[in-house]
């Protein structure tokens, strides 16, 4: 018998047009393997998540640039075809704001999370993050918001390159510009040219000082905050490898206990009054040992099922359990499990795996879509070879220096014991 009320169907939202978004994959198969009729809003052609045999149903999301008027339409004609409200997930930042900003005209169609309305898109916020973080005394890399083309190369210069420079709002990043949400910027010329770039991109420029990579220093949080504020359903886990390299998404991952990240992850959340599900990025300084946060997404991550514990549970089902006021599972954590997208890390996905892992498109009762992946994803891949432009910037002459956001001083703390790294160092 299933944990969850399978009386209530799960809404997924997608705004974001990634036909390889295989965190929309998961949670398709998280919540049909418990028996929940499962309903995805998204553009899913040309992506294997329509093959999956959980899927109820597909419905055709909010246009490209659609008002918060037309995404409540959209949503509330899906509800319109269900007999009763449904559990509304967004799988992207672009969904989750939407969502919050119209709990009010969604709240008799589906269960949502209760918390201020504005809060997903602060946190999403880049530049807000800072302070955030400021306030609830969780590290954050030092900040600068740059005024000018000038300023942008001004700054990379003083922090020393190379630097991290971030676009505010990603989620108004235009489809086909070339504009990645972080990149790894090398010279006062990316970042002049990033600059100049602003008002395509619908969002101010940050940049970050740059913390470097090494290992055990990549590190991220799941969880969902419910009603009380306690956080359940995820865990603390280390990115072995991500795509692209030192600034994309976790290739490989591994489930990791690590108190000091849970620790700040609560902290920043009970200061906050978040609820719902969450993705937290942090990097460790090696010099200082302090965990910085790098990113709050407020929905799940895409390789939120590296953290099903011993009784299935994990950050969506913990959200449709907690929505339904049903109990969730006291199950036990699975640290050395694995999470690998085959298409980024092909190698990575044949090694022997002794505490479990979990592939991002292949699985062996929903092998439809891991078929699909490959041929879809070699046909991506030479469309974008073929259709990749470079559009260089303007110079502009460095003048003045930058605005700081903010710069959080690392106070003493603990670095790991050498007990701490050997035991690191055999996993």
């Amino acid at each position: 018998m299933s944990q969850l009320d399978t009386r209530v169907p799960a809404v997924l939202l997608r705004i974001d047009r990634n036909p390889f978004h295989h965190g929309t994959l998961g949670a398709v198969r998280s919540l049909g393997r418990a028996g929940v009729d499962v309903h995805v809003v998204a553009d899913v052609t040309g992506s294997p998540v329509r093959r999956s045999r959980f899927l109820r149903r597909l419905h055709p999301p909010p246009a490209p640039g659609a008002t918060p008027a037309d995404i409540a339409a959209v949503l509330l004609g899906v509800a319109a075809r269900m007999e009763r409200p449904a559990v509304l997930i967004p799988m992207d930042d672009a969904g989750a704001i939407a969502v919050s900003r119209l709990r009010a005209d969604l709240a008799d169609a589906y269960l949502l999370p209760q918390q201020p309305t504005e809060l997903p898109e602060r946190v999403a916020d880049k530049a807000e993050l800072a302070g955030l973080c400021a306030a609830a005394d969780v590290p954050h890399p030092a900040t600068v918001v740059p005024e000018s083309a000038a300023q942008a190369a001004s700054a990379a210069w003083r922090f020393g390159l190379p630097v991290v420079a971030k676009w505010s709002r990603p989620w108004l990043l235009p489809a086909g510009s070339g504009l990645r949400s972080t990149v790894v910027v090398r010279s006062t010329r990316e970042a002049r040219d990033l600059y100049l770039r602003s008002e395509e991109a619908g969002s101010r420029l940050l940049l970050q000082e740059f913390l470097p990579p090494g290992p055990y220093r990549d590190w991220f949080f799941h969880g969902y905050a419910d009603r009380s504020g306690a956080v359940r359903g995820g865990g603390s886990g280390r990115k072995l490898c991500s795509w692209p390299r030192g600034a994309g998404l976790t290739a490989v991952g591994e489930w990791s206990p690590n108190t000091q990240v849970r620790a700040l992850s609560e902290r920043l959340t009970a200061a906050l009054g978040y609820r719902g599900v969450l993705d937290l990025d942090y990097r460790r300084c090696g010099d200082t040992g302090r965990y910085h946060l790098l990113d709050f997404n407020p929905r799940p991550g895409a390789q939120f099922r590296l953290f099903a514990d011993t009784a299935g549970l994990d950050v969506v089902r913990a959200q449709h359990l907690d929505l339904t006021h049903r109990p969730l599972p006291e199950g036990s954590p699975r640290p050395g499990r694995s999470f690998v997208v085959e298409n980024y890390a092909p190698p990575a996905a044949l090694r022997p795996a002794p505490h479990g892992r979990e592939l991002a498109w292949y699985a062996a009762d929903d092998p439809a879509p891991g078929r699909a992946m490959w041929g879809l994803w070699g046909l991506h891949v030479a469309r974008r070879l073929l259709g990749r432009l470079r559009r260089p910037g303007p110079a502009v002459t460095p003048s003045g220096p930058p605005r700081i956001v903010h710069q959080v001083p690392p106070p003493p703390s603990p670095l790991p014991t050498p007990a701490d790294e050997d035991a690191a160092s055999r996993r």
